[in-house]
């Protein structure tokens, strides 16, 4: 569904998706809080807005490690972490 909004997003098909999602689930897992706490001063700075940069780092670490899932620009990688947050926040109000 971002690949959709998102014009610099792409992904080619369900597999690249499926493998997709499952790695950047490991990256969330692994990387996300040790990222987080590096970058801590400048969240507190930003008044944590640059939690969406760090979104769009993992999303961008994610493609390289995928075929057929690509996010070409910086710009598209954070557009596409706050469309996939958004997305999250509805599936949750929807299904908890």
């Amino acid at each position: 569904m971002t690949a959709k909004v998102v014009r610099d997003f792409v992904v080619n098909g369900f597999a690249a998706a499926f493998i997709a999602a499952i790695v950047l689930s490991a990256a969330n897992a692994l990387l996300w809080w040790v990222f987080f706490i590096l970058t801590l001063p400048i969240n507190i700075l930003t008044l944590g807005l640059f939690t969406l940069v760090l979104n769009g780092a993992i999303l961008k670490i994610g493609a390289s490690f995928v075929p057929g899932f690509e996010v070409r620009t910086w710009r598209a990688a954070i557009i596409g972490a706050l469309v996939l947050s958004f997305i999250n926040w509805i599936l949750r109000l929807a299904f908890f």
